[in-house]
This record gives structure tokens, sequence and C-alpha cells, in this order.
């Protein structure tokens, strides 16, 4: 399959995080990548929501892990053949495509069964036996397809129906009473230029007469064959080579090996391993959310590159990516928070850059490509500059931010303070959810000294409101803590209006006692003048957090 190649923001993804990969997947695309999509790592807030809405652009897709999975893994979709075909032209298919197996797909694009050379030798096996008189399952027209014959008289020809083969090399008494012995109507009479039993087979109403070495039927027995309604072919093969090749006449379908089980394409590469390991020829169909075929995952698949690569927007620690993302190709990075301890195993484009938003890198690298930018790109992008530096006030804002939202505002029309205040309003609109919502909004987890912690923010216009539900938050704080054993877990609320936050906090006694903000109540505290996460408060957490460790 095409590989993919998605763009996508951490978890608990914030407006920027969501807006950068939406315009960068499109700038992307614009430049002839069109396998290449944007992704979510999580559910958008409101803020989030209202602006892609607003702007009429379509929310990029969730994906809620990259843990490896059947459909990440898929060779291209492999050949198939219908059920109806006969077993000679599968296995033609097969040779000339050098295959080890071929799927059997019925009519409405469900799986049938699996044709392989062993299911191909137990079917041989079984139809030679000679202490076992089995019929041959066949249609006329499969009949004639797969001897090449010319057919003189034909009924019936589509109709699949069990049938004896009788070979006429007996002396005339001795195959009359041979045939009187079997149903003639089921029965596939092959002779050569012997005009009698021709004769007989036909007054007898045999299902189906093959004549071989080219040998013709007369116009009367013609006539009789279209009286009786008995099918007549010739073969050009002489009796042995006829007679071995209407065994491969039968509808492939009939004897595809089903013994595998059907997985998914959302399955995980973990729980399928074992199957596949005791699967005939180690291979395993695929099915679809509807149920039909996908394709063919075979053992040596689990051994390259998957079908998905990565573009990290808006962070670039791991442990603020979507689940798995350390089993792909990461192939750039664009960001302007700190570094932290990613690696890859090739050499990738990094940028990251001192500013307040990526959505300002993301929209200097379309003036340098000289794209055009639309305007609900231009318009989410500049949503995603004003919501991460709180409308250019944090301690976050660069010249570039400035330049970048003016850029952005004239293209759109917008007006940035009018534009801000609506997105500061929505933001602000959250203070009555769950605590575990408010929480888990915007989460971002780091590691310091190998010990993790988590650190979350909100904006809001009425912090009192939430120091209200102080119980209820710290009691999340801590569930999160002890969840992962973290060193800590905090929730940073930032009042939008006098441009200052609060802390509220749990962790460790060891890092607690280091707190030196003015305390509001217990667990939380007053964080004057900070309203960057990652320029004010990360930097003083980050500190404390490594003097807790070393004691």
């Amino acid at each position: 399959m095409e590989k993919r190649i998605f763009v996508i923001g951490h978890r608990n993804p914030d407006t920027d995080s969501v807006v950068s990969a939406a315009a960068y997947a499109r700038l992307k695309q614009a430049l002839g990548m069109a396998n290449c999509s944007a992704a979510r790592a999580g559910k958008i807030n409101p803020q989030t929501e209202y602006i892609f809405d607003r702007f009429k652009v379509p929310v990029p897709e969730f994906i809620p892990d990259l843990i490896p999975r059947v459909e990440y893994y898929l060779s291209d979709t492999p050949v198939t053949v219908p059920e109806g075909v006969s077993l000679w032209e599968a296995l033609e298919k097969m040779q000339q495509d050098s295959l080890k197996v071929l799927p059997i797909i019925n009519g409405d694009g469900t799986y049938r069964g699996m044709l392989h050379y062993n299911a191909f030798a137990r079917y041989i096996l079984h139809k030679i036996n000679p202490h076992k008189k089995s019929g041959i399952p066949t249609s006329i027209n499969l009949l004639v397809n797969t001897l090449r014959a010319q057919p003189i008289t034909a009924f019936d020809t589509e109709e699949v129906k069990k049938s004896h083969i009788m070979v006429a090399a007996l002396a005339d008494d001795s195959f009359k009473k041979h045939l009187e012995a079997e149903m003639p109507e089921n029965a596939m009479v092959i002779v050569g230029d012997r005009v009698d039993i021709q004769k007989y087979c036909i007054e007898r109403k045999v299902r189906a007469l093959v004549i071989t070495n080219g040998n013709t039927l007369d116009k009367e027995l013609t006539a009789l064959a279209e009286k009786n309604r008995v099918s007549v072919m010739i073969s050009p093969f002489d009796t042995s080579s006829t007679s071995l090749l209407i065994i491969y006449s039968t509808p492939v379908g009939s004897m595809g090996d089903n013994s595998a089980p059907m997985i998914h394409l959302n399955d995980t590469i973990r729980k399928i391993r074992e199957p596949l390991s005791k699967a005939p020829s180690r291979c395993l169909p695929v099915g679809d959310d509807d149920g039909r075929f996908a394709g063919v995952i075979f053992e040596a698949d689990l051994l390259k590159e998957p079908n998905i690569e990565i573009i990290m927007v808006d962070h670039n620690e791991p442990s603020q990516a979507v689940e798995g993302i350390e089993h792909y190709k990461i192939l750039e990075v664009i960001d302007h928070h700190r570094l932290g301890n990613l690696s890859t195993r090739y050499p990738i484009t990094f940028i990251n850059k001192v500013v307040g938003a990526t959505a300002t890198i993301i929209t200097g690298l379309y003036r340098e490509l000289r794209i055009p930018l639309d305007r609900p790109t231009a318009s989410i992008l500049l949503c995603g500059i004003l919501a991460d530096t709180l409308v250019l006030q944090s301690a976050t804002v660069t010249d570039e931010d400035h330049e970048a939202a003016e850029y952005l505002a004239s293209i759109t029309g917008l007006e940035i303070k009018t534009l801000g205040q609506e997105l500061l309003t929505i933001a602000s609109k959250i203070n009555a959810r769950p605590a575990a919502e408010l929480i888990h909004m915007d989460m971002k987890q780091y590691a310091e000294q190998g010990a993790e912690f988590t650190v979350s923010q909100i904006e809001t216009d009425t912090p009192d409101d939430l120091v209200a539900r102080k119980d209820e938050i710290l009691a999340e704080l801590e569930s999160a803590r002890k969840s992962r054993q973290r060193l800590f877990s905090a929730l940073m609320v930032t009042d939008v209006t006098e441009l200052t936050s609060l802390l509220f906090i749990e962790g460790k006694k060891s890092f607690i006692s280091r707190i030196s903000f003015p305390k509001m109540e217990e667990g939380v505290y007053i964080l004057k003048d900070i309203v960057s996460r990652k320029k004010q408060l990360l930097p003083l957490l980050s500190e404390l957090a490594e003097k807790a460790i070393m004691e």
C-alpha cells in the first residue's frame, strides 16, 4: 500500500497543535505530497472546535494511537481471483505472477478462501484416489474453457454440478453396463471416435460428452444431442490429457483453504503474530470494517518498514507524542518548545524557533516557499498564533509572531483584537467541565533525570470558580500522578483578564517542599505575572524537579 504521511501534534492537543497540523499538511499537499494528511492525537477543545467550524476547515483525523496494526504493514493490494473461475485458470495466474498464495473472493467482495499449493495437492490427491469415487463439481462453460474445447451443443452452461468422469475405454458391452450403473444425467463421458459409444451416451442423456483428439460428431448425432439436451464438446487433446484437465475445471472457490482465520485491518501486530506463525504459507487474509477482503499479510511483511511516516508539529518530546510513535520513521519536526530526548535512525528536517506559536513557523514556511495561502488556512493559522500567545500578550511573543499575525490578518480581513477576544471568551467557558477533562484537555508530560511529571494548562476569565473546586481538582491531579508514579502533576490556570496564573499541584513531598511560590491554599499557588507554561513556568519546575531527584 502507498505510504501515508501523518502531520500530527501532541497528545491532548491545544489549538496551535491542531491548526499547525492542518495547515502544514495543506502546504505539503500543495508541494505535491498527496499522501500527506493532518491528524490529531486527542479530542479537540471547544476553542479549536469553534475555529475549524467557523472557517469551514475539516478537523484533522483523530488517531488515538499508532500502536503497530495490520493496516500499517499490508503490502500492495494482492492479486485475487473470483470464486467462479476454474482451478486451471487460477493456477496459471499463480505461475505467471510467481505467487505463493492466491486469495479467492466471492462476488460481493468478501473472502472465500486461499489457494496455495498445499491446498491444491490435497485436492488432487483426493480426486485421483481410486478408492474414492468423488465427482468433479464443474459447469459446461468451465469445461469448455479449461479444455479449450469447441462446443457443439451446450445446455445449462453456468450450472455448477458434481459429475462423475467416465472414460469410454472398455468394450462396448462392458462400457454400457458401466454407464447403466451410474446416473447418466450426472455423467461426463470422455470418448474418441467411437460412434457407437457416442450414440449410446447421447441416447442415455448423459450430462456431457467430450470427444477427444479433435474428432467430430456427425450431423445425426448432433441433432439427437440437441433433442436430448446433451452438451457435446470437442477437445483438442488426447484422452489422457483431457481426463487430467477435467479435474482442473472445478471452480476454484470449491477447493480453497479457509482454515486460516480472517483478521481485521485494525488488529494489532501483537495480536496476530501467533496465528500468523501457524497459518498455511505463513499468511493471513485481512478484512475491512464492512467484511470485505482488504489484503493478505505475510510474516515477512512484519520485517519491512511500515507504510506510515510521521511529521511532528508543536512538540518534539516522545512522552508528549501519540502512543506508538517510536515504531515509525519521523521525517520532520516543527516546534517552538524546549528540546526533549527525541532520537531518530535517520537525519531529519528539524525546525525549532524561539517564537510564540508553531503556527508562526508554518506561516513563515508558506511565505518562504511562495505557496499562496487560501483564506480558510490563513484564518486558522491566525487563530493558532493568537490562541497560543494570549492574543500576543504572552511572555513568549516575538516580533516574528506580530509580523505573522499582521500578514495573516491582511489576507483574511480579520481584526486581531476582536478575533483574539472571541477566542479567549470561548476558551474560558470551561469551568463547569469535569475535573478530569480540565486536567487532560492540554496536558503535557515531561521527563527530568528519568522522573516523569505533567503540567496541564487552561485559560479562564474566572479562576475563582476553579479555586472553589480545589478539592476535586487536586484529587484528580493526585490520581493522574499515582497512575504512572510521577513526581508530580500540576494544572496551570491562567487568568486571561489579569494575565496571571494559579498553580494546582499534587506531588511527592520531596518536590512539594521545594516550591517557593506564594501559597493561596493547600495545593494552590499564586504565579504572579506568569502566563507561559513553556517559557516561564516549566524552567522553574524542571529546576525544582532536578533538585528533588538528586536529593
